[in-house]
């Protein structure tokens, strides 16, 4: 099957993925771009978790003020390299992440990085709005499970649906990236400074 340059070329402005990675991609889903796309975020994310038990010690500290100047975010993202760290790819994704991070102001990178009192608390909170919702008690774990994953969502930076598409999460870049480069990529820590607030 021929794949035209302007499908291949689509498929790098919408993926970012490689002139090669998008050909394939093209080829394997008999030029369907919406398949493709997503050929190539699951090939990125499985090259990805591969990935993941390698050390990423160099990176760099991204700085974003958000216009108006009342709001920045101060974040650390990892790579394996320093040659990475300088790459064009690798500054877009911490400016985009911290632009997302001064937009949404989670709370923690992920999950374990939660205070245990703040899940403890917001799932005493969800627990007793289901008991006074009149469902069913053998219900209500199950009803706090499926909120408290929604409560995840909307406070864990990776876990957060990207400001600027819906459809992926912080971590769906993230692993996107990492494939992209095939080093281990780890966005470590942030701090969101807002003015007048602590």
């Amino acid at each position: 099957m021929e794949i035209s340059s302007d499908i291949v070329k689509a498929l790098r402005e919408r993926t970012g993925a490689g002139m090669m990675d998008c050909k394939k991609a093209l080829r394997e889903s008999q030029g369907d771009l919406e398949k493709a796309v997503e050929h190539l975020r699951k090939t990125g994310m499985a090259a990805a978790d591969k990935r993941s038990h390698r050390e990423a010690a160099q990176g760099r500290v991204e700085c974003y003020i958000h216009p108006g100047d009342q709001i920045g975010v101060l974040l650390e993202v990892n790579s394996e390299t320093d040659f990475v760290a300088r790459t064009d790819d690798f500054r877009n994704f911490c400016h985009e992440v911290a632009m997302h991070a001064a937009a949404t102001r989670p709370l923690a990178v992920g999950r374990e990085d939660l205070d245990p009192a703040v899940v403890a608390k917001e799932r005493e909170i969800l627990l007793d709005q289901v008991k006074n919702s009149g469902k069913a008690q053998n219900l209500w774990e199950r009803i706090v499970d499926g909120r408290m994953q929604k409560f995840y969502q909307e406070v864990c930076l990776l876990e957060q649906p990207w400001v600027k598409d819906g459809e992926r999460t912080i971590e769906d870049l993230r692993k996107a990236l990492s494939g992209k480069i095939g080093e281990n990529i780890i966005v470590r820590r942030f701090a969101v400074f807002q003015v007048g607030q602590h």
